[in-house]
């Protein structure tokens, strides 16, 4: 399972760089920037909760392009750190308070499953704005990667 979920961050890894490519390709549009800063706020979130440390990032950070791929890189540096330290367990229960306060547990496995999926939703919403603004999104589909040789 660990090696499923270390694809799957790799896979995000991926392609968070791909979609960060389509917003430098001119000025983004405002709700596109702000989602990418919200996927690398939310990153940095779940690794603070895994780690039982506090983030450097809020959940919805004010970050410009260049700044979202230098937290990008630090993130991709990150995660495989915390996936190779062996005394993480991925049934161990982690315990956080969310952003409106309300206070939750769900396993490492959870989280680790989840962070993926929800940058995923944002890239799509990124997509979406990105080609009503007449610009083209990057093309981040799981496959693809796994086609291309991104992920290993």
């Amino acid at each position: 399972m660990m090696d499923h979920l270390r694809r799957l961050l790799q896979y995000d890894a991926w392609a968070n760089r791909e979609t960060l490519e389509s917003l430098r390709k001119a000025a983004p549009p405002p709700k596109s920037l702000r989602w990418m800063a919200h996927i690398v706020g939310a990153e940095f979130i779940w690794l603070a909760r895994l780690r039982g440390e506090t983030s450097p990032l809020a959940v919805w950070p004010e970050l410009d392009v260049g700044a979202c791929g230098a937290r990008l890189e630090e993130l991709s540096r990150r995660w495989p750190e915390y996936l190779d330290d062996t005394s993480k367990s991925i049934t161990g229960i982690v315990s956080y308070t969310n952003s409106k306060g309300e206070v939750w547990t769900s396993t490492v496995e959870e989280i680790l499953t989840h962070v993926p999926f929800h940058s995923a939703y944002h890239r799509g919403q990124i997509a979406t704005d990105l080609r009503a603004a007449g610009m083209v999104p990057a093309y981040t589909d799981y496959i693809h990667a796994v086609r291309q040789g991104c992920i290993r």
